[in-house]
């Protein structure tokens, strides 16, 4: 094994042009792969993170206008959701997988003010879970809980844009505060976040408190609720079908209506959004790998050279009685010693070039529609990913070592000995 990797090092030391782009050609190949692995995650990771509070875990139901004729109604008919549509979906046909039910109202647009300061605001008549399922992050203080709810509390959340505007020296003073909405007092629990760019208006109040002042009849805008046994996209698709077919007929709506009640399946968003992920995931490999075949194709190329210019040392090492096997794995374990180490050399420059994109590219964010977009978020790869790809390198530099170095160990000793 020592004189095998001495004669190795020998070859390669004459030949130092040969192996450095040889070298170079590989190094290069997987440097790019990691790269182009590192900023594809760090791509994703902004998207997902950018869409993910856009993208509730739960499907909506609200009620909308006909745009097709049915059961002896023109089309154009304004659709009203009420509480025996919320009773239809808690019902006993879909036990084991609709729960969690919900209701939502509409909304009453106000003035909140405080102090002589002023900000609009738009009532809307929530349950607790309301904040799950709409992923609403909160800045300080709490959401609305059952006990609001049951006792009719004047209680209410603003955004964070709202607490500025009425307190804009200690926005957080006005915890527990008591404002004005309209003719009407709520006393705030809760501060939801919002960035600096948006101006969030929404103020969510007890569902049963809304009902009460705003709107006494057994109607609601929309009903949220999550699903169990559904997991891929086929069906949910077929459950939505099932769902939105039996809703639309207790309203008298065509079956393929789909405006006179509108469904937001939060579960197929996710589930499209991951599917994008994977294909721009498996876009990129191609890419990468595709860049790593170069690298393989030069060290075959150079290999099928380094095998031409021995054939006459070749010829006098069988003449002198060396065995087709030992030349074979001569030719293998070069190809096998370039790949390797300047495979691990690419690998760690590829690794420090996310870190270089995670300290300078990630740090920088892009306006688009007023609201701050990081372009990359932790485009890195991991070691396992890198030393996977690194140990492809090295099989398939191997095999591309393998198919001159097993026509070497054809060659006759006499044909190689009459080579120039």
């Amino acid at each position: 094994m020592r004189e095998l990797f001495h004669e190795i090092s020998s070859t390669l030391r004459n030949n130092k042009l040969r192996t450095a782009l040889t070298g170079f050609a590989v190094s290069w190949g997987i440097f790019l792969l990691i790269a182009l692995l590192g900023a594809g995650n760090g791509l994703m990771n902004s998207f997902v993170g950018n869409i993910e509070d856009y993208i509730s875990q739960n499907i909506t139901v609200e009620g909308w206008r006909t745009s097709k004729p049915y059961a002896g109604y023109k089309e154009g008919r304004d659709i009203q959701l009420d509480e025996s549509d919320v009773l239809f979906t808690e019902s006993e046909q879909w036990k084991g997988i609709i729960h969690d039910v919900y209701r939502g109202t509409g909304v009453t647009s106000v003035s909140l003010s405080l102090n002589g300061l002023s900000v609009s605001g738009a009532l809307r008549g929530v349950m607790p879970d309301y904040k799950e399922a709409e992923k609403m992050r909160m800045y300080t203080g709490r959401f609305l809980n059952p006990d609001d709810v049951d006792e009719r509390r004047k209680v209410i959340v603003i955004s964070l844009y709202q607490a500025k505007e009425l307190s804009p020296k200690d926005p957080d003073a006005i915890l527990g505060r008591w404002i004005a909405a309209g003719a009407i007092s709520y006393r705030v629990v809760g501060i939801y976040h919002t960035d600096e760019s948006e101006m969030s208006r929404l103020c969510p109040i007890p569902f049963s408190t809304y009902k009460g002042i705003y709107d006494n009849t057994d109607k609601v805008e929309s009903i949220s609720f999550s699903v169990t046994g559904p997991e891929t996209l086929e069906e949910h698709e077929a459950f939505e079908k099932l769902y939105g077919t039996a809703i639309r007929l207790r309203h008298d709506i065509a079956p393929d209506d789909r405006r006179g009640i509108w469904i937001n399946n939060g579960y197929t968003d996710n589930l499209e959004m991951n599917k994008a992920s994977r294909m721009i995931n498996i876009a990129l490999w191609i890419l990468g790998i595709l860049t790593l075949i170069s690298g393989i194709v030069g060290v075959s190329n150079i290999m099928l050279i380094t095998v031409k210019e021995r054939t006459h040392e070749f010829g006098i090492r069988k003449a002198i009685g060396a065995k087709p096997g030992e030349i074979l794995k001569l030719i293998i374990a070069e190809s096998i010693t370039i790949t390797a180490a300047f495979g691990y050399i690419g690998m760690f420059l590829g690794m420090v070039a996310c870190q270089i994109m995670d300290k300078t590219v990630a740090q920088r964010s892009i306006d688009i529609g007023g609201e701050k977009i990081q372009m990359l978020v932790n485009p890195t790869v991991g070691l396992d990913v890198a030393l996977e790809a690194t140990l492809l390198l090295i099989i398939a530099g191997t095999i591309a070592g393998a198919i001159p170095a097993w026509k070497a160990a054809r060659v006759k000793p006499i044909e190689a000995l009459r080579a120039d």
